[in-house]
């Protein structure tokens, strides 16, 4: 039993002739001859009585009637639900994005798809830099939004936006006077810094790296797992810290923190996806407003 075998059938039962429902379905009276007759050889039974020139059902046609329309409404229902995932009429878009990116950059891009899509569900995680690639790894999320640069053969990097970190003190620290703070007194004041995977810490660190600065020369006073952590420590007088200027703006406008003159790299932010993966349209729709081409063509 096919589903083209139950589409004649359900013709030729409705309009009880052959002919009209060979003609219906533009296919020839033969063809739909031949589904009725393989459909009763198949279960030995009877589907119509012939009176005369007509045809109408049996007994046995009457209950296959039923299911036969049964079946296919399932089937239209399902082609209408897979279409509506195509068109972005339904679906799920499952990100993920490390703390920054979440907090500051990412909830208004999110605003802009919904109210392009309403019927694609979003859901959010937010993590840390390796925690995020690792989601986008095992499937956990389609997208992920980092904060620094992911080298893994199974990953492909988008950049979609830049942001620039700063090293703030509180206002009675004693680099609060210099014009420019200089790499070799670094190491000359407490620091608050970000838990090992987060991408702000990995960005400072090469930072400073490339200026000549050995890292572990950095007293650390305190190790959080979250920028307001971080920025509510050095708020409170605890050191200094390296931190996105988005993070820090609201504290600085409100004097409750201090920007040291030393310039650090922009860094970028990347959209990571799965090289290999075919992405959903949400996926690709979601890149393409935030200037990205179709994510099935290549990285």
């Amino acid at each position: 039993m096919t589903l083209e075998q139950l589409r004649i059938f359900i013709e030729v039962a409705e309009r009880q002739h052959v002919t009209q429902a060979a003609q219906a379905l533009n296919i020839a009276q033969s063809a739909a001859s031949h589904a009725i007759a393989a459909l009763e050889a198949s279960y030995d039974t009877q589907l119509f009585h012939r009176v005369g020139r007509r045809i109408e059902l049996s007994e046995a046609g009457q209950a296959l009637l039923l299911e036969a329309r049964a079946i296919l409404g399932q089937v239209e229902h399902a082609a209408l639900a897979m279409s509506e995932f195509n068109t972005l009429l339904r679906g799920t878009l499952r990100v993920a994005a490390s703390q920054t990116i979440a907090s500051y950059w990412l909830p208004a891009r999110l605003v802009t798809f919904r109210r392009a899509h309403p019927g694609i569900a979003l859901r959010m995680t937010i993590e840390n830099t390796q925690q995020v690639a690792e989601a986008v790894l095992t499937g956990a999320a389609e997208l992920g939004f980092v904060e620094d640069e992911i080298a893994h053969p199974q990953l492909v990097c988008h950049p979609v936006a830049a942001d620039r970190l700063i090293v703030v003190v509180a206002p009675d620290h004693p680099w609060c006077g210099l014009t420019r703070l200089d790499p070799a007194r670094l190491s000359e004041s407490d620091w608050v810094r970000r838990e090992p995977g987060s991408g702000t810490r990995s960005a400072f660190e090469h930072a400073v790296l490339s200026l000549g600065v050995d890292v572990e020369s950095l007293p650390v006073a305190m190790e959080l797992p979250s920028n307001e952590a971080v920025r509510a420590a050095v708020e409170a007088g605890l050191g200094a810290a390296a931190m996105s200027a988005s993070v820090a703006a609201p504290s600085l406008e409100a004097g409750l923190l201090h920007h040291v003159p030393f310039e650090l790299p922009e860094r970028p932010f990347l959209a990571l996806r799965l090289a290999d993966a075919r992405p959903s349209r949400a996926v690709d729709a979601f890149l393409s407003q935030l200037g990205i081409g179709k994510a099935g063509h290549g990285g």
